[in-house]
């Protein structure tokens, strides 16, 4: 799955029926300071979009998982770019393998219609969950 425009990647994690998310940290110039956010973000080099969503949610929240744990949820073109968003669908067991990576204020597992209308969560992200939960889970993404 090559995709040279694409900008970056997010990724829904669920773990058993909670959404992972993390809350934004007050970086000077970060977009949403202390709101809830995905874990996700920028392309590194040449990376594919499965590769970039695996390395931020390593990065972000400590989790290791498979390009095979992974689902298109939603693509979102920005300016020309294109954002990729995946969901992954993980057992209850896999928070104890969360550990906070050195971005954002701290991390919990919230339920996800709790989310989809929190007004603290980031608002393009909780139509994206919506429209994921609405759609249901049908959508694999096709090996390379």
């Amino acid at each position: 799955m090559s995709d040279r425009a694409f900008a970056g990647a997010k990724l829904l994690p669920f773990i058993g029926n909670r959404l992972l998310v993390v809350q934004r940290d007050f970086t000077p110039g970060i977009v949403w300071p202390g709101w809830h956010d995905l874990p996700g973000g920028m392309r590194e080099g040449a990376e594919s979009p499965m590769a970039c969503a695996l390395r931020e949610t390593r990065e972000e929240v400590g989790l290791v998982l498979a390009e095979d744990d992974l689902r298109l949820a939603h693509l979102q073109d920005i300016s020309g770019r294109r954002v990729w968003f995946f969901a992954a669908h993980l057992p209850a067991s896999h928070a104890t393998g969360v550990v906070l990576g050195d971005e954002g204020l701290g991390w919990q597992l919230m339920p996800p219609d709790v989310f989809a209308t929190h007004p603290r969560a980031i608002p393009t992200f909780r139509t994206i969950l919506r429209v994921y939960m609405e759609k249901g889970r049908e959508r694999a993404v096709p090996g390379q």
